[in-house]
Formats: structure tokens, sequence, C-alpha cells
């Protein structure tokens, strides 16, 4: 019997032994990947620039600063909410087509606006406890703050420079923007890459977040350390939805992430994103004008109007019952109720953003690289099952709230 187990343990650290060594063997193949050009460029520019200090830069001039202070307050009055935000990327987009992440931001916007009224709508106002939902939306509201106030400054800057013609890039330290972002800049100023600089914006604004909201205490106490929010990877609520209209209907391509908390798996997912906007331009154009003609609200009846309702058609006294089939709205019942925002939340006055350098090493650029995959976008199938759990899930909780 002994012997029995000493094999099975020597077998159990062989295992472990050629994984770990299969997974240094990979990762001294990725680091001999050679770099493309452009990337190289980028590479080398990140090692010089990150040795410079901002206190040993030149000083800025009166114009400099009085443009870094209307920067900021152009920033900050449109930074009041979900909504205010949304638009503001969608219409620097319209000004600059070039800059990818902007429309990005935007459809990616829209979805976080989604998830805050969700959590005063039919579905999960019924799941969810006051203070847990309060705690969701304190959260999603944070993450969306924080990226606004650090991605659109950038754009606001390069709308300058581009009126006078001048890579204004070397302000943006005085942001509190990253380096990484500055070299990328002024990479973009010089090769006009847009895929190039909407990638570096999914890096630097989900390392911008890593700090600031996935590993705050308060947030993995209040959110990630709950069941509710550990069940929507297994209800598969974490669907990022691109609306458009086709042949008269309206249809959802996306993705669905399942491991919010790693880094790793949010920047892969926004390349994804990227390529489902901006690979096939009949799709983009589609997205774009599904986007231009319906202004974002907050309320998932935005884009499904036949099942969703921002106003509330239930009866509180009413015995819940299913509702959905095959995400048609079953005759003589009420859609779902999906609020506006202004409706569910009131703005909230957010504390200054913590200012931290989140770039340590330049292999990050990695990700830059065209992973080459093939990213179909089929979700719709896979959010109206969510519907349906999402339903089943608050009737059997009422049923079970009746016996206790």
């Amino acid at each position: 019997m002994k012997r029995f187990h000493i094999k099975k343990k020597k077998a159990t650290f062989s295992k472990i032994y050629n994984h770990i060594k299969e997974k240094r063997s990979l990762l001294r193949k990725n680091n001999n990947i050679s770099l493309p050009k452009s990337i190289s460029s980028i590479k080398k520019n990140l090692k010089r620039n990150s040795k410079v200090a901002l206190q040993n830069r030149p000083p800025l001039l009166l114009d400099e600063q009085m443009l870094l202070y209307k920067i900021k307050e152009r920033t900050s009055k449109l930074n009041q909410n979900n909504v205010t935000r949304t638009q503001a990327y969608l219409n620097f987009y319209c000004r600059f087509p070039e800059i990818h992440w902007a429309f990005l931001g935007h459809m990616v916007s829209r979805n976080g606006g989604w998830n805050m009224t969700d959590l005063k709508g039919g579905q999960l106002s019924r799941l969810l406890a006051k203070k847990e939902a309060e705690a969701y939306f304190t959260f999603l509201e944070r993450g969306n703050w924080l990226i606004f106030q650090d991605a659109f400054p950038q754009f606001l800057v390069y709308e300058e420079g581009h009126k006078r013609n001048q890579n204004l890039s070397y302000l943006l330290p005085h942001l509190n923007v990253s380096t990484f972002m500055e070299t990328i800049w002024n990479h973009f100023w010089k090769d006009h890459d847009s895929y190039i600089l909407a990638i570096s914006l999914i890096i630097n604004e989900q390392n911008y977040l890593e700090n600031r909201v996935i590993n705050n205490p308060i947030f993995q106490k209040s959110v990630f350390d709950t069941i509710e929010f550990k069940l929507q990877d297994f209800l598969s609520m974490n669907h990022i939805l691109f609306p458009y209209k086709e042949n008269g209907k309206v249809r959802l391509t996306g993705q669905t992430l399942h491991h919010f908390e790693s880094l790793h798996e949010r920047i892969l997912l926004g390349k994804r994103l990227y390529e489902l906007l901006f690979t096939d331009s009949k799709r983009l154009d589609l997205i774009e004008q599904w986007a231009k003609a319906n202004p974002h609200s907050g309320s998932r009846k935005d884009y499904w109007p036949h099942i969703f309702n921002d106003v509330d058609e239930g009866v509180p006294s009413m015995i819940l019952k299913p509702r959905l089939k095959e995400c048609q709205i079953i005759r003589d019942s009420p859609k779902i109720y999906s609020p506006k925002l202004e409706n569910a939340w009131k703005n909230r006055i957010q504390p200054s953003a913590e200012v931290m350098e989140w770039y340590k090493d330049w292999r990050i650029i990695r990700y830059l690289l065209h992973s080459g995959e093939n990213v179909d976008g089929e979700v719709e199938d896979e959010y109206c099952k969510t519907l349906e759990q999402l339903e089943l899930a608050a009737i059997t909780k009422k049923a079970i709230s009746l016996f206790d």
C-alpha cells in the first residue's frame, strides 16, 4: 500500500514538473518571437521614455497650462454619468473615425449602462438585495468613471493637436496618463496605425482598472466575494452586446467574459470585441448606423423593445410565471422592465482617481501582435437562454420566499 502511495506521489510530482517545464518552454518561445518593425520601435521608445521623470521635463508654458485646465473641465462636465460618457465617446468618434477605440468604448459603455439599470430592472432586482445592488452599481460606476477620466483627456489632447497640426502628446503625463500611452500616441502621430492605438488603449484601460478597482479591497469584499457575482459566470450574465439592424430586424453580435477578475482575459476580450467591430466593414457600418439612430438611454428597450420596456408593466402582487419563449414575450405577458438610467440611479460624485503608474514591463506590447483568431460573435442564442434562466431564477426565489 505504501509503495502504491509513493508511486502515485512520484507520478503527481512528475506531472507537475512536466507542466512547469512546458510553461517555461512556452514562455521562452514567446520571448524569442521577433517583433514587427513598428512594435520594435515602440519597445525601444518605451524603454527610453520610462526613464524620464515628469519633474525632469521642461516647465509648461502658460497657454499649455490653460489648455490642460480646459481639458480637465470638459472631461469633468461630460463625466456626469454613463449616458453622458457614452454619448461623448460617439461624438468624438464621429469627428475622428481614425480613433477606433472611441467607438469600441462607446459600445462597451452602452453595455455598462445596461448592466447598471439591470440592477433596478424586472429580473435582477428580484434576485439581489438592495445592499447588493448598491454595491454592484458603485463598482460599475467607479470603473466607468475611471476609464472616461483617463481616456477622454487623451482624445482631447489629440483633438487640439489635430487643430494645431502639432503632436501634443508630451502633455499627457501632466494629466496622469501612463508613459505607455504617451509612447503609443507619439507612434500614432508618425504611423497613423489605428489598430495599434486601439489595442494599446485596451491594454492601458484594463491595467488602469486593475489596482484601482479589481484589486480594491472594498470591491473584493462587497462584489467579487459574493455568491451572486460568482453566479454571473454560471448564468453567463457577462455578455457584451453589439446591436445592429439587418433586413428590418435588430440582431446581436458580441462576446461573453467568464473570468472578469483576470487582467489577461479582459485584454483578450477587448481584442476580440475590436475584431468584431472593425474587421467586417459592412457589419461596422450597420452597428454605427444603429448607434447613431438610437441614443443611449441605459434601457435595454433601446435595442429590443419587443422584450423590454422602460415602463414597469408588472403588478407587484402578481404571481410570477414564465413570459419568455425563444426570445419572444408570451402573449398577454408583461415585458421585462428595463428602466432608463436617469430613473434608476442618481449621479454620483466620485473621489479623485488614485495617481499611480501601471506600466512596468515592455513585454506588455506582445498583446499588440495579431492573434489570427477567428471571432464569430455568435451570442444571441446564448443571451436569450440567459434571459430565460434569470426568469426561472426569479420565479424560484419568489416561490421559496412564500414558504419562509
